[in-house]
């Protein structure tokens, strides 16, 4: 039963990878789009293709994080706990960029844009990094299970600083290769080739952090090393294949195939992750049978999600459907 809860709660984790990152990502190019003139039909795309489902992709962190403190509770008190900085620095951003990206469309002096719009693009940047830092601090077994971690050394650490990078990188490749086909889609050419360029270059720098990552894992993060290098390393070897290939495909212009790749490329690792890291919660000091909430707990939460899968999945598929085909906004 506890598995079964914990394979609900991952399902959440890489729906929010995929989506999260991808909405993250375009502010980081919204950050990096160019001076208000120049950058403003990239803004543009970015506003479009995010605009009417940015909201709905923090329904899995909520989810994930209800999961996590209802069905694993000896895991979420030292996480929170100890991960007390990370954890308000990302809840922060999520609200400043959020509270960014709403205002900045209804000001209507110069000065105020920009200033909601850096709100809205220097939070996107440092939320998947602070969101990735406590990953790696999981991952490299930095948090006790009776609590009171280090509160500074538990995030940032070698492998905390990769989680953090790879993350920020992961989430600018995601999104560019989304709004690359999105611009196609619309008609911007221009745009679609300003993004794949970017795409390319962040993907391939994606892929070297990754790499050198390897380094880091086996001397700083070695339960995590030798998991992904056993058990995770078939879906680690799917992922560097989904992301070369990805790149291959954007390199010819093929966005849409790109997209699908970039896609499983993300899922794969996440997957990879927590095959690698099966059977820990917290790495090293809490099991997942040690740490699950009780039996009754469970089944309620696993026959509540059966019900609200019914009731919340179907309109959520809707909304992402006319969203792909421009029906809840205008041409750029």
């Amino acid at each position: 039963m506890a598995e079964a809860v914990l394979v609900a709660m991952w399902l959440g984790i890489t729906l929010y990878a995929v989506f999260g990152s991808a909405d993250f990502g375009a502010g980081v190019w919204d950050l990096l789009a160019g001076s208000a003139e120049r950058g403003s039909p990239r803004r543009a795309v970015i506003e479009h293709s995010i605009g009417p489902v940015w909201e709905a992709n923090h329904v899995w962190l909520i989810f994930v994080l209800v999961f996590l403190w209802t069905g694993f509770p000896r895991a979420f008190a030292p996480l929170a706990s100890t991960m007390l900085i990370p954890l308000t620095a990302a809840a922060l951003g999520i609200i400043l960029r959020g509270s960014g990206f709403a205002f900045r469309k209804t000001m209507t002096t110069v000065p105020l844009q920009r200033l909601f719009g850096a709100t809205f693009a220097a939070s996107s940047l440092l939320t998947p990094f602070f969101l990735g830092a406590i990953a790696g601090g999981v991952a490299s077994g930095r948090i006790p299970a009776a609590g009171a971690g280090d509160l500074v050394g538990s995030w940032w650490n070698p492998t905390s600083m990769l989680g953090g990078v790879l993350a920020v990188t992961s989430c600018a490749f995601l999104a560019a290769s989304f709004l690359a086909a999105d611009s196609v889609r619309s008609g911007m050419d221009a745009e679609a080739e300003w993004f794949r360029e970017r795409a390319l270059v962040v993907g391939i720098l994606a892929g070297l952090i990754a790499m050198s990552g390897i380094v880091v894992l086996r001397s700083d993060a070695p339960t995590l090393f030798h998991g992904l290098t056993s058990r995770g390393l078939p879906l680690i070897v799917a992922s560097g294949v989904a992301g070369s290939g990805s790149l291959v495909l954007l390199w010819n212009r093929r966005y849409h195939s790109a997209r699908v790749a970039v896609v499983i490329a993300v899922v794969t690792v996440v997957w990879g992750w927590a095959a690698g890291q099966y059977p820990w919660l917290l790495v090293d000091a809490l099991e997942i049978s040690a740490g699950s909430g009780s039996l009754a707990t469970q089944r309620a939460m696993l026959i509540s999600l059966g019900v609200g899968a019914v009731l919340f999945v179907p309109p959520l598929i809707y909304l992402l459907m006319l969203n792909e085909r421009g029906k809840l906004r205008g041409s750029p």
